[in-house]
């Protein structure tokens, strides 16, 4: 079936855009269709990184967030829809004004809400609000990035987390890179394989030796954990 993935956590600077790139990144390498679409029109990474596969949607014009439903239902595919800090009230109100969960189930649609979260209460706080907006209706994946927080009980020990349990939510961890290492692969403002396989200068920035190795380890431990959790 098609899944339309929205990659939220609402706050900014948790690392949503990177989990975007890295499941548009997955799917390139598994030869697995995909369409993006990007709520940041100033500088989304699906964007700058990803142009090929991605556009630009203005989540305040219910058309433009139609579009979603219309590229999901066209073929077999996974629509990933990065979603701007603050942008998640304009996609909610969109979903309950056109029964969205209802029509996906009619359509053999499959809605996955995706929580990226740092290690703070904020995160925690809105996740369970997401909980209680979707209840055992909605589809969860919980993102725990250790590139924005290495200690995670308050989510651990939280009543959203048991909550996210009883409803079947997946929960991933996504392992810290080293960030001088990130920084300079966004340096080289081109796809995750791009920023990896390039070793000409000519050809652009370069990552050396051992942060090509690093980013590998990375990646390879992304992929497991997207495996594992079955996206």
């Amino acid at each position: 079936m098609s899944r339309i993935h929205f990659i939220g956590g609402e706050k900014g600077g948790v690392g949503k855009s990177v989990v975007a790139r890295l499941l548009a990144q997955y799917w390139i390498d598994k030869q697995q269709p995909w369409a993006g679409f990007d709520t940041d029109r100033s500088h989304g990474a699906l964007l700058r990184y990803y142009g090929d596969f991605a556009q630009p949607v203005e989540v305040t014009c219910l058309e433009e967030l139609d579009r979603l439903v219309e590229s999901a239902a066209q073929e077999k595919t996974n629509v990933l829809v990065d979603l701007a800090a603050q942008s998640d009230r304009d996609v909610h109100a969109w979903i309950a004004s056109g029964g969205l969960l209802e029509l996906a189930k009619e359509l053999g649609i499959e809605i996955l809400f995706w929580h990226v979260m740092d290690d703070g209460k904020d995160s925690v706080n809105l996740l369970a609000g997401l909980l209680e907006r979707y209840g055992d209706s909605g589809r969860y994946a919980i993102v725990l990035n250790h590139g924005r927080g290495d200690d995670f009980r308050l989510f651990i020990e939280s009543s959203a987390k048991q909550r996210a349990e009883e409803f079947g939510a997946a929960v991933m961890e996504l392992k810290a890179l080293h960030k001088p290492t990130m920084r300079r692969i966004d340096q080289c403002d081109k796809s995750f394989w791009a920023a990896l396989n390039n070793t000409d200068p000519e050809r652009g920035y370069c990552l050396g030796l051992m942060e090509r190795q690093r980013m590998k380890i990375w990646l390879r431990s992304a992929y497991g954990e997207f495996a594992r959790i079955g996206v």
